[in-house]
């Protein structure tokens, strides 16, 4: 990768990206490397790779995901062709386990959590009718919150159990004071089959995340200048060179139309000096009293590796509302924001020579294989038909 920092452009970039995310790293490498731009990467943080940041422990030797777990899953064939361009991947198949009341059990819903949970083994028929029966308790007409949705799904002691304290630590607030449209479906699976993800392809990098993103930013007709916030330089290029945005939609507007809500995690992470803390990736915590909402285990995640014995690093993530200089991750999406973003998304049309994409700025919840999937849409039906062909670069996001 170009040294981010002591590099200087020689000549005028064709394009600039703002964010070195999986979003804008795939639109800067599919320019560079297809259409041969020049093609400027500007970074507010000190690393690339936005949240899938990862980094070596020095003393454990164990990758660090900086901003909470990322798995790579996907069912899009030409994003897993894509992504494979630059790492291997692990045969890794993430498995989530839950803990309430001091009992640990597989998750998500499945044949072998009704079986456990309710003391005794079900056919798959016999639990379809328990959980039926349960279910029957609130008719899915009838909800008017959170709570009566996941009942009229799922029956009463399982939401009691997996969803009512899990629900209440994310979201800060009480299940009946929350949407029923939150929750559209609460999968059970009547198999034991407890695979977290359900997509064709699964994996994680071989040599970690960071080397993935290096690599997608090594080409030559790259670079990267890290700790360069584009709205303090931003009249030096719009409206004189494209620009693709993947930066909050509403920090670039100045909070015009208010500020959208997010949710924001926090991680407390601790070396602690035995081989294993839990046996597995990450576990839920699903006792309302406990206020973090799982516990992670990075080296579970590469069990392949060799690490220093009788050392492992353990992460606690507790989640809340974001507020201003907070990391937003998950956007809340009230009727008063989708509000706010249509308001954006009016303006956004109006910018010289601007998209917006990505998580931050089209303000919807992106895994990795969404953003870079999202990100070759977006190169295909509107960056590489204005280079290549001509085409007006007409401004605006991806709804």
């Amino acid at each position: 990768m170009p040294t981010p920092d002591a590099n200087s452009q020689p000549e005028p970039p064709d394009l600039v990206v703002v964010g070195s995310g999986f979003f804008g790293l795939t639109i800067a490498e599919r320019c560079a490397d297809e259409l041969g731009l020049r093609v400027l990467v500007l970074e507010r943080r000190s690393h690339i790779g936005g949240n899938a940041y990862s980094e070596f422990d020095d003393e454990t030797g164990i990758e660090v995901h900086k901003y909470g777990t990322h798995l790579f899953h996907t069912s899009n064939a030409r994003v897993w062709e894509y992504v494979n361009r630059f790492t291997d991947f692990t045969n890794y198949q993430h498995r989530v386990f839950a803990k309430y009341q001091g009992q640990v059990y597989s998750f998500p819903m499945n044949l072998g959590l009704i079986n456990q949970f309710f003391g005794r083994a079900h056919t798959p028929d016999e639990a379809r009718a328990l959980i039926a029966e349960q279910a029957s308790e609130i008719a899915g007409e009838d909800v008017t919150n959170l709570e009566e949705k996941a009942i009229s799904l799922i029956g009463r002691p399982l939401y009691e159990a997996f969803v009512k304290g899990y629900t209440a630590k994310q979201w800060q607030t009480d299940p009946t004071e929350l949407s029923a449209d939150i929750i559209t479906r609460l999968p059970v699976r009547y198999t034991f089959d407890n695979r977290y993800f359900n997509d064709t392809y699964e994996g994680l990098p071989v040599d970690g995340y960071t080397a993935w993103l290096e690599r997608m930013a090594a080409h030559e007709n790259i670079t990267v200048r890290l700790d360069v916030d584009f709205l303090d330089i931003a009249d030096e290029y719009k409206g004189t060179v494209p620009v693709v945005y993947t930066g909050p939609v509403d920090e670039y507007f100045g909070n015009s139309e208010g500020r959208l809500s997010w949710r924001t995690i926090d991680l407390e992470a601790e070396t602690l000096d035995i081989d294993d803390y839990q046996g597995t990736g990450v576990v839920n915590a699903n006792d309302q009293e406990l206020p973090y909402t799982r516990t992670l285990e990075f080296k579970h995640l590469h069990p392949e590796r060799t690490y220093l014995p009788g050392k492992t690093i353990v992460v606690h993530e507790y989640s809340r509302f974001a507020e201003v200089g907070d990391e937003p991750y998950y956007p809340i999406n009230t009727a008063a924001d989708r509000e706010k973003l249509l308001k954006y998304r009016e303006l956004a049309k109006a910018e010289p020579m601007v998209l917006f994409g990505g998580r931050l700025g089209t303000y919807q919840y992106l895994d990795m294989h969404m953003a870079i999937g999202s990100a070759l849409s977006m190169y295909d039906n509107k960056i590489k038909p204005h280079f290549a062909d001509g085409a007006p670069f007409t401004s605006g996001g991806v709804a």
